[in-house]
């Protein structure tokens, strides 16, 4: 993808949606006072986000990896009226951040932020999604994928960011990291229980639609 220049990327974000003023100034926040803002789901991909949970309308999100909250109240757009998100990750700085602008947010009453071990809370889990985002620890990407398949309804979605590991996946010589999202990927486009799409999007976006 190196004919994705910062110029072109502009161009694509100059013609999407804006952020709200929230977004932006939770963007903003999290490169000023958070680590790795680079993990932050930023302008364009959040507006897709945003497109897809839209359109399939779910009653129940989940989130796996909260971060700053970017990519939770991009999801919340697109909940139904009675509609919930819960959104983990164990991480309890970024969690006061995240928590601060949901509470801030149109959502803060759709959004339940749980901080912990997702793999200990996942089973705990009693609803059935429509939406599945996954944006968290790389080397249990497939633990976390077993874990939530059953736990999505038919026609439900699961999206799973940063498949293509800085274009690294295309390295013949994979080290560690990068070997587990390969593997996850071909893990993803062997199960007959999904259809897929990987999308070149930020830094790759996994897009299955539970059969």
């Amino acid at each position: 993808m190196e004919f994705i220049t910062e110029e072109l990327l502009h161009y694509c974000e100059n013609f999407t949606e804006p952020e709200s003023d929230l977004l932006k100034k939770l963007n903003r926040e999290t490169h000023l006072k958070i680590g790795s803002p680079r993990m932050l789901s930023g302008h364009l991909q959040g507006r897709f986000l945003s497109f897809l949970s839209t359109l399939q309308q779910p009653t129940f999100i989940l989130e796996i990896g909260t971060y700053t909250g970017y990519s939770a109240l991009c999801l919340a757009e697109g909940l139904k009226e009675n509609g919930k998100l819960i959104t983990l990750d164990p991480n309890e700085e970024t969690n006061v951040f995240a928590k601060k602008f949901i509470d801030q947010s149109p959502f803060k009453n759709k959004i339940e932020l749980v901080e912990g071990d997702a793999q200990k809370i996942i089973p705990e889990l009693k609803q059935k999604f429509d939406l599945v985002f996954i944006d968290a620890d790389k080397k249990n990407y497939p633990n976390y994928y077993d874990l939530i398949i059953d736990k999505v309804n038919s026609g439900g979605l699961i999206i799973v960011d940063n498949v293509l590991w800085s274009g690294k996946v295309l390295d013949e010589k994979k080290d560690a990291d990068t070997q587990i999202i390969h593997d996850f990927n071909q893990k993803v486009n062997n199960d007959s229980r999904v259809s897929n799409v990987l999308l070149p999007l930020r830094d790759g976006l996994m897009v299955m639609r539970k059969i």
